[in-house]
């Protein structure tokens, strides 16, 4: 799957996570499963390569999209990050993401992307997004920002800036030491100094929303 990127109003090195060492990539293992642990609940927890939770979904719903309301990317305390919502009447599956403290705003410009099925016709995995900048007359226009293409299913992603420097990559999770590698509902992610992962994170939650 890769990703090509041009700058959005959220700056690509503004990331909400920090990594300890801003020269090396920052490494994360995905868990699909909501950190709060109880039955019946879907989700995400991110950790880092030191075992801390960065990032976490709770009460993620696989409903019918008409019955999802909003998904809200939180970090490792709780703290909400990003909104991300479905847009009922898409036939492409287009997903909108917000700035918290603008995701109860009802005007156009408080969207900071949009990403969306390819094709309508066919059901792949390849999904383009975006970005949400304000022209000169100040109102809102989307510019091409990403271009999605791969499998997620089977957790083989790369994700490329405009340059096709890659800026972050998802693969199968494989067990310390060994070549056992886990199932799907535990993957990798590795996003590179620089890039916002929380950015990154939100594309992946409406990647297993489209797939």
């Amino acid at each position: 799957m890769q990703v090509y990127h041009t700058e959005s109003k959220r700056e690509a090195g503004n990331s909400t996570y920090k990594s300890k060492n801003v020269d090396k990539p920052s490494v994360f293992t995905v868990w699909q499963k909501s950190s709060m642990g109880f039955q019946g609940t879907d989700g995400f927890s991110v950790y880092d390569d030191a075992g801390q939770l960065v990032f976490r979904v709770d009460n993620y719903s696989r409903r019918q999209k008409y019955l999802t309301k909003e998904i809200v990317l939180m970090d490792g305390n709780g703290k909400a990050l990003l909104c991300l919502r479905p847009r009922i009447m898409s036939m492409h599956d287009r997903w909108n993401a917000y700035e918290v403290d603008e995701c109860r705003n009802k005007q156009q410009n408080s969207k900071l992307f949009s990403m969306r099925r390819y094709s309508m016709l066919h059901k792949t995995d390849k999904a383009e997004v975006s970005l949400s900048k304000l022209a000169e007359n100040n109102k809102p226009k989307a510019v091409p920002g990403f271009r999605i293409e791969g499998c997620f299913e089977q957790r083989s992603c790369k994700i490329y800036n405009s340059k096709e420097e890659e800026v972050a990559h998802i693969s199968r999770k494989m067990t310390n030491g060994t070549s056992v590698v886990l199932g799907n509902d535990v993957f990798s992610l590795v996003v590179q100094p620089g890039f916002d992962c929380a950015l990154v994170m939100a594309f992946v939650i409406v990647l297993d929303r489209i797939s």
